[in-house]
């Protein structure tokens, strides 16, 4: 039996260029970016690459 995988990264965050950390979460086929310096959270699907989840503050949505 394989075991599913957990790796993180040190990006930059698109939103302020902090560091940012990205978890590859194998085990629920997502990938979770998350910065601790201006709360910017993006979480994706692996597979298709399609956004789950997204939240960044000072950055508008457009229609």
């Amino acid at each position: 039996m394989e075991r599913a995988t957990h790796s993180t990264y040190t990006v930059n965050c698109p939103n302020c260029g902090g560091d940012a950390e990205r978890h590859h979460l194998a085990e629920s086929g997502v990938v979770r970016t998350q910065c601790p310096h201006c709360d910017y959270l993006m979480i994706t699907c692996h597979h298709t690459g399609k956004v789950i989840e997204a939240y960044a503050p000072g950055i508008f949505a457009c229609r």
